[in-house]
């Protein structure tokens, strides 16, 4: 089952809006229409969990199955993660803190909490990604070099793009 965000859900992303937990909202973030529950597991402690909390956010609106996309001819080229959300710090920032509390805070309670510390004092591209470095070098170190080339580029499609002088 691959779900996707509605506008609900969008709306819900919004910076200001508040009206769903952390770990709803993050499964919010995630849903991109080409992850399924079980990827969200992870983040639930289990693909049960992960089930009925995507069920519930289906039934209220915020999630919906995505529908076939028709099948590319063989020569084209489909990218392997779209992302469909809106590029800023704010995103990056929210889409660090899950990360911290999903790879450290049970793992390494001081270090997951000196990244949040980093985090929110990060104001700035750089500082944030200061602190998105050194969270990669951790899960590099802790889940392998493709785990942490995938997560850097999920946060290079988060971010905003570099303004041209």
């Amino acid at each position: 089952m691959f779900l996707i965000k509605t506008d609900k859900a969008h709306q819900e992303l919004q910076p200001g809006r508040r009206t769903l937990g952390q770990r709803e909202r993050a499964l919010l973030l995630m849903a991109n229409g080409h992850r399924s529950v079980t990827d969200f597991g992870e983040l639930f402690g289990g693909r049960e969990q992960a089930s009925r909390v995507a069920a519930q956010l289906m039934d209220t609106g915020y999630l919906q199955h995505r529908q076939p996309a028709p099948q590319p001819e063989p020569a084209v080229a489909v990218a392997a993660d779209v992302f469909d959300g809106k590029r800023s710090l704010a995103t990056t920032r929210m889409f660090l803190f899950d990360l911290c509390e999903r790879m450290f805070v049970r793992r390494d309670p001081p270090l997951a909490e000196r990244f949040r510390e980093a985090l929110r004092a990060a104001r700035d591209r750089e500082s944030m990604l200061a602190t998105a470095n050194a969270m990669l070098e951790a899960i590099e170190q802790a889940a392998g070099a493709e785990r942490a080339e995938s997560i850097r580029e999920r946060i290079d499609k988060l971010l905003p793009a570099l303004p041209l002088h």
